[in-house]
């Protein structure tokens, strides 16, 4: 069988989302998720479209990749496909080319979850590995204790109050309410929910998003922050457990989130807020 490689612009953005929902398994690593996409969509669909690759048999996409940066691809697979020798071998080789448009020539990053044979066979081509990462997952099987954060689902009226959140909590000035509105234009976002968290004193103090892959499947925080302002007051975890029953009520089996091993406060805020660390992930990269 024949796998083909394509771009599948602004029309195949959603069978793009949809074949990524179907993956999505409380039983295997933690990969890439319709919520990275529906984050990115706030760049507009043209732009999203233009770093997305899929990787189709017989009309079936079997891979999906999005380019987070011009030289870093997140990548998955269809889970039945991990340990698919001849999809790996055909990976690298659409990886190495820069011919095929998927990866620049020189130094690039790839992300891919625990599990799949096409980290072995980048290796043994020459690849490294390259930073680790830690996966956390929170049950949703139980009820989801108060945050002891007065939350507030952003609209339009406070998208304002949801982008200056972001903006303090990540030093970007690039998250605009013009551009929230377009992320929550997205076809994604009608199973998403941004959130913000006030305290006592009616201060936005921490905010985030959360997208949902359908009931009974994982869904994903994406971004989640706290106002600089704010920060060493336990405002990422209480804005993290009220991530947690945000996507219990929208009907998720679990809370999914990803960080640096390297940044341990959020790793430690996570971890308070009921996540529970899995194995690390280290990304791969190809030298220059």
């Amino acid at each position: 069988m024949t796998t083909v490689l394509n771009e599948p612009g602004v029309d195949g953005l959603t069978g793009v989302v949809d074949a990524l929902r179907v993956w999505q398994d409380d039983r295997t690593p933690l990969q890439l998720h319709p919520g990275d996409l529906g984050w990115a969509w706030a760049l507009g669909a043209e732009r999203l479209a233009a770093a997305v690759r899929t990787w189709s048999v017989d009309g079936r996409i079997i891979a999906v990749g999005y380019l987070d940066d011009p030289d870093v691809l997140r990548l998955t697979t269809a889970p039945d496909l991990r340990q698919d020798g001849d999809l790996a071998r055909q990976l690298l080789a659409d990886l190495d080319d820069p011919e095929r448009g998927v990866l620049p020539p020189g130094k690039v990053g790839l992300e891919i979850p625990n599990g799949a044979l096409l980290r072995e066979v980048l290796l043994e081509a020459g690849w490294s590995l390259d930073e680790p990462w830690t996966p956390l997952r929170r049950d949703l099987a139980e009820p989801v204790k108060a945050s002891g954060l007065r939350i507030e689902v952003a609209g339009p009226e406070t998208a304002g109050v949801r982008t200056a959140v972001h903006r303090s909590a990540f030093g970007s000035p690039a998250f605009t309410e013009e551009i929230w509105h377009v992320l929550a234009a997205g076809p994604v976002y009608a199973d998403a929910r941004c959130l913000i968290g006030y305290d006592d004193q009616d201060n936005a103090v921490a905010a985030a998003t959360v997208w949902s892959a359908g009931p009974g499947k994982p869904g994903l925080l994406e971004p989640v922050g706290v106002h600089a302002d704010h920060r060493g007051r336990g405002y990422g975890t209480a804005i993290s457990v009220a991530a947690a029953a945000a996507l219990r009520e929208l009907g998720a089996s679990s809370a999914l989130v990803s960080t640096p091993t390297s940044n341990a406060a959020a790793v430690a805020a996570y971890r308070a807020a009921g996540y529970v660390p899995s194995s690390e992930r280290l990304d791969v990269s190809r030298a220059a």
